[in-house]
């Protein structure tokens, strides 16, 4: 893999993690239970970091594998990498947070992952990393604001009282009546719903967590078949 070997892989604080996701990931957004980070580093400096947490639908997530303790898993939710780092790091850096995973928390036993086909790809890092495909699903679900932001109805639910700066300070409760309404927040904001799919990707590090899988395991081969082949957003 030539320098992709020269990676080096490290714990790093969320004060270095973050600024560095926000100015790399497509969302320009962190998710703030993110409670373990990695930063990629070449050469001295950083060039990719990872975030992993708990899923936000937690208690929904944990039945993907039967018998899954509350804090036996975790979510890959944010990945980010720069143009520095040779091509097909990614799946290099991967191995290496999970392996670290596995050494110093060996409580953990499978790590979810989604690929958004709306706004960056279909999932290939995954799949070159042994993820295991588990769900494709039509992303009816983001909404594009006028000012070019993008916002998933999960982020509103989880969230519903608080104050949002797109309604002008007031939570998103208070715009559809105290219930969840993604059209009526869709209709208040002047956004656009946008086309595509949602991806979901298992990497079982027991591997006897694969047995208890309660979804069937989904062949790469759909992807094209159900036309959810897409990169930055776009068909392919």
């Amino acid at each position: 893999m030539g320098r992709a070997q020269e990676i080096v892989v490290k714990v790093i604080p969320s004060k270095i993690a973050n600024p560095f996701i926000k100015t790399h990931h497509y969302s320009g957004k962190v998710v703030n239970n993110s409670s373990l980070h990695f930063g990629a580093f070449l050469d001295g400096n950083l060039h990719g970091a990872l975030s992993y947490g708990p899923s936000l639908d937690k208690s929904k997530i944990m039945t993907l594998v039967r018998g899954t303790g509350w804090n036996e898993f975790l979510e890959l939710n944010r990945m980010a990498f720069d143009d520095y780092l040779p091509r097909n790091s990614e799946s290099r850096v991967i191995a290496q947070t999970i392996r670290m995973i596995r050494k110093n928390a060996p409580q953990i036993k499978w790590i979810v992952s989604f690929a958004d086909g709306c706004s960056c790809g279909d999932g290939t890092i995954y799949r070159a990393s042994n993820f295991v495909l588990t769900d494709i699903k039509e992303n009816k679900n983001l909404v594009l604001l006028p000012n070019g932001e993008k916002i998933h109805k999960m982020t509103l639910e989880s969230n519903p009282n608080s104050p949002r700066k797109e309604l002008g300070g007031k939570s998103y409760y208070q715009i559809t009546g105290g219930r969840y309404d993604f059209k009526k927040y869709v209709q208040y904001v002047g956004g656009q719903v946008l086309s595509g799919f949602q991806l979901r990707y298992i990497y079982f590090i027991d591997p006897e967590c694969r047995k208890r899988l309660t979804v069937p395991e989904i062949p790469f081969s759909e992807i094209q078949k159900r036309g959810a082949g897409m990169y930055k957003g776009e068909k392919r």
